[in-house]
This record gives structure tokens, sequence and C-alpha cells, in this order.
């Protein structure tokens, strides 16, 4: 089976520092402050989509001040790491350990991933990825279409498991299963939105829906 995930708020307790550097940038900018709550609300989409939607009246030139001054504040926070979710790291060297494939699909840049990847000293541990900023972001499914081309799944054989509507909704356009997670940025009345096979309190549990 592949199993793919999502990354901040899924895989990696990142969602405070997410916040903390959005709020920065804002601020940067001379954008009417945000809370932590407007900022989860987008978490998930590529930075670009993300900036619009929280600042849509914006122009083009402060959007870009915006990305360019999260970038900044994130790349500064990100020389203290952030810490795994419990239950991580044991249940990704199960499921491959179980000879399950597994992969990422996730809003960050390929820049910032790899970095943080790099920094885990995990640069070569999934066998895929896909990034917001090398295909459609999320909800559009092009990603996980692009996993299945490479990893040579059929749909019917993947999972998608994420914290975020945006990850669920857009498995659901493949009609790929998928299993939402509620320790991350979304409520759970916002994931059941789009018929999880379950919502899970730990990732450890997800071994039993691979199994």
């Amino acid at each position: 089976m592949l199993v793919i995930f999502d990354w901040d708020g899924t895989i990696l307790n990142s969602l405070a520092k997410i916040s903390r550097c959005m709020q920065l940038a804002a601020a940067d900018a001379g954008l009417p402050e945000l809370s932590e709550k407007d900022v989860r609300g987008i978490i998930g989409l590529g930075l670009p989509e993300a900036v619009m939607t929280l600042y849509p009246e914006t122009g083009e030139s402060t959007q870009e001040l915006l990305r360019q001054r999260y970038s900044h504040h994130f790349i500064v926070e990100d020389h203290k790491p952030c810490e795994f979710y419990p239950g991580v790291e044991d249940t990704l060297h199960t499921l491959k350990s179980d000879g399950h494939h597994i992969a990422v699909a996730t809003g960050k840049s390929r820049q910032g991933l790899n970095r943080v990847l790099s920094g885990l000293g995990w640069d070569d541990f999934f066998h895929a990825s896909r990034c917001a900023d090398e295909t459609s972001s999320k909800p559009n499914p092009q990603m996980l279409s692009e996993l299945l081309k490479e990893t040579g799944y059929p749909v019917t054989d993947a999972l998608m498991v994420g914290d975020t509507e945006f990850d669920l909704a857009m498995a659901a356009s493949l009609d790929m299963r998928r299993v939402g997670v509620s320790y991350g940025a979304h409520s759970q009345e916002r994931l059941n939105n789009h018929a999880p096979e379950a919502i899970i309190d730990s990732l450890d549990e997800l071994l039993g829906f691979v199994r």
C-alpha cells in the first residue's frame, strides 16, 4: 500500500511556528493583525494561496512582500527543529518495515521540505513527495495523481492521512481512502465534511487501517 502523509500538523508539530511567522510577516507588511485561528484555517494551502485567502483585498506587491517576509521568518525560526507528534516516528518506521511505501503531499515549498528533511537526516526516507510549488495547491488532487503515477500504485491501494479539510478533499476527489487526525489545524467538524474513514487521535492508530 501507498500511504501518503501531509506534513505540517500531521507529521510535525509546527502549527505554532507557522502561525507566529505569518503574524510576524503581516506586521512587517503593515497588514491587519492575524489570530492563530485565522492562520490555522489556511494551513495546508500553498503559500500564495494561503496569503491570498488571508488578505484577498491586497495587491500583488503586498502579497509578494508578505510571502517573502513569511519565508524569512520561518527560516530564522527553523534553526530550532519542531518535534514529531507522538507515535509518528515509530509508525513511519513500522510501515516501511512492513513493506509499505510512504510519501508526502504538502503545502510546503520544495526548498522548505528538503531543508527540514535534511535537518532530520531523512533525505531519502520517503519513497516520493510533492510540494505545492511544483504542482497545484491543495485541495486540487493533482499532487496525489502525480504520486500515484510516480510510485505505480492504483488509487484503490492508496491512503491519504492529513489534519486539514484540504487533505481530505483532494483525496475525496479521487475516491482515495482517507483518514483525518484530530490533533492538527482543522476541527473534526471540518474534517468530517469530507467523509474520512476515521479521525484518529494518534498516528499509531493508523496501523490498524493499513494492516
